[in-house]
C-alpha cells in the first residue's frame, strides 16, 4: 500500500509563479541598488583628501605635446588615475570613454600611473580608450593623494575639486560628479 503525506498544520497553498518571479526580482533589484549605493559610498570614504584647488601639473600625452591642468581651466576636466595590471580600472574604461565621446565639452584625462609610452599606447587601444592619456609622474600621484586605483577626481571649471573617488566609477557616478563641476 502507497502512503501519502498529510499536510501538517494550517498550510497555505503557494502563491502562482508569475508572483513568485515577481518578487525574486524585485528582491534582485533591490540588492542591485543597495550594491551600488554601498559602491558610491565606499568610493567617496576611501577619496583621498585634496586641497580645495586641484593642484597643478605639467605632463606629455602619449604623442609628446604638453598637457597641464592651468591650460584646461574653463572646462570641466576628469582625471582618472588607473594603471595597466588593474582590473576594476579596465572595467570603468568603457564608462568613461563613453562619456568622453558624448561630452566633448568635457575634458577626460587618463592619468596612467604606470608602464612605457609604448606599453601605454597599446593598451589604450587594446581598452578602446577614446580620451587622451597621459604619464603621471611620482609628484602628480602624491600631490593627488592616489594610494588605491582606480581613483578619479572632477575638477570644475574655476579649477576647484569638486569630486574624488577611488574604487570604480560608472557612467551615472561620472555624470553626477561633472554636473558638479559646471
Amino acid at each position: 500500500m502507497k502512503r501519502t503525506e498529510e499536510p501538517v498544520g494550517d498550510s497555505a497553498p503557494s502563491p502562482p509563479l508569475s508572483r513568485r518571479v515577481l518578487r525574486g526580482l524585485a528582491e534582485v533589484l533591490g540588492m542591485l541598488l543597495l550594491a551600488g549605493v554601498a559602491m558610491v559610498v565606499m568610493g567617496r570614504l576611501r577619496a583621498p583628501s585634496l586641497p580645495e584647488q586641484a593642484p597643478d601639473f605639467a605632463l606629455m600625452d602619449l604623442d609628446g605635446a604638453p598637457v597641464s591642468l592651468s591650460a584646461l581651466r574653463g572646462r570641466p576636466v576628469v582625471l582618472n588615475f588607473w594603471a595597466t595590471w588593474c582590473g576594476p580600472c579596465r572595467l570603468e574604461i568603457p564608462s568613461f570613454s563613453s562619456y568622453a565621446d558624448a561630452h566633448p565639452d568635457v575634458v577626460v584625462l587618463g592619468m596612467a600611473t604606470d608602464g612605457s609610452t609604448a606599453e601605454l599606447r597599446a593598451a589604450k587601444q587594446a581598452l578602446g580608450i577614446s580620451y587622451p592619456v597621459v604619464r603621471a609622474d611620482d609628484a602628480t600621484i602624491a600631490a593627488y593623494g592616489v594610494t588605491t586605483l582606480p581613483t578619479t577626481v572632477v575638477v570644475g571649471v574655476d579649477g576647484r575639486v569638486v569630486a574624488a573617488n577611488t574604487g570604480i566609477m560608472l557612467g551615472p557616478q561620472l555624470a553626477l560628479a561633472v554636473a558638479q563641476a559646471r
